[in-house]
C-alpha cells in the first residue's frame, strides 16, 4: 500500500533546502535596505514636489505597480546586460557583462519594485505626523532638514512601522521568484529536488513550512521591536 507522504523523503530533504535560508535572507535583507533608501528618495520627492524629479517619481510608481515583479525581474535580467553592451558599443568602454554576478538582478528588480510601495508607506507616515511638529522645530532655531530628521521622521517610523514589518516579509516570500532568472534560493532547490525525484509535492510541503517558520520568527522579533518603541513612546509621553 503506498502513502500519501514520503515522510522519509521529506526528512531527507529539509536539511538540504534549510542550507539555502541563507541566501533567501541575503536577498531580502540587501533588497530591503536598498528598498527603504529608494522609498525615502522619492517619498521626500512627493512630499516636496520637486521640479521634474515629482513626475519621474509618479511614472515609476505607476510602472512598478501596473507590472507584475516577475516581468521586472526579466526586464532587468535581460534588459541590463543589453544596455550595458550597448553603452560599450558606443563609448568604446570595455565591459565584462557575461561576470555580473545573477544576484545583481535580483536585488535591483527587487529594491526597485519594494521602494516604489515603501514610498507611499513612508509617504503617509510622515503626513501622518502632525505639522505642528515641524513648526515648533523651526521656531527652536532648527532648519528645515534637521526638524524632519530629529523630530518628524523617528515619529514618523513609529507610525510605519506596523506596514514596513509586512513588507519585509513579503519581500521574503518574493525571493522565491529569484530562481527564474537562475538564483537558487530555497525554492530554487525545492524545484531542483523535486525534478531530480519527481516528488513535488513533499519538497513542496517543506518549503513552505521553512518559509512559515523564517516567517513566524520575522514577526516575533518585529513585535518585540514594536513593542520596545511603543513602549519608550509612552515613557517619552508621560515625561
Amino acid at each position: 500500500m503506498s502513502q500519501f507522504l514520503d515522510y522519509g523523503f521529506m526528512l531527507e530533504t529539509l536539511p538540504r533546502i534549510a542550507a539555502f535560508i541563507p541566501v533567501t535572507l541575503n536577498l531580502t535583507v540587501v533588497s530591503m535596505a536598498i528598498a527603504l533608501v529608494i522609498g525615502f528618495v522619492t517619498a521626500l520627492v512627493r512630499l516636496y514636489r520637486v521640479p521634474l524629479a515629482r513626475q519621474m517619481a509618479a511614472f515609476y510608481i505607476s510602472f512598478i505597480r501596473g507590472t507584475p515583479l516577475l516581468v521586472q525581474m526579466y526586464l532587468a535580467y535581460y534588459g541590463i546586460p543589453k544596455a550595458l553592451d550597448y553603452l560599450a558599443e558606443q563609448t568604446g568602454w570595455s565591459l565584462n557583462v557575461s561576470g555580473i554576478p545573477t544576484l545583481v538582478f535580483v536585488y535591483f528588480s527587487l529594491s526597485l519594485n519594494v521602494g516604489a510601495y515603501l514610498s507611499e508607506t513612508i509617504r503617509a507616515a510622515i503626513e501622518a505626523v502632525d505639522k505642528g511638529q515641524m513648526e515648533a522645530s523651526l521656531s527652536v532655531g532648527m532648519s528645515r532638514w534637521q526638524g524632519l530628521y530629529r523630530v518628524v521622521l523617528p515619529q514618523a517610523l513609529t507610525i510605519a512601522l506596523p506596514n514596513l514589518g509586512n513588507t519585509l516579509i513579503s519581500v521574503l516570500k518574493d525571493t522565491s521568484l529569484a530562481f527564474m532568472i537562475s538564483v537558487v534560493e530555497m525554492m530554487g532547490e525545492a524545484k531542483l529536488l523535486g525534478a531530480r525525484s519527481l516528488q513535488f509535492f513533499e519538497v513542496y510541503i517543506v518549503v513552505a513550512l521553512l518559509y512559515w517558520g523564517v516567517c513566524v520568527v520575522i514577526e516575533r522579533g518585529l513585535s518585540v521591536l514594536e513593542g520596545r518603541i511603543t513602549r519608550h513612546k509612552g515613557v517619552v509621553s508621560a515625561a
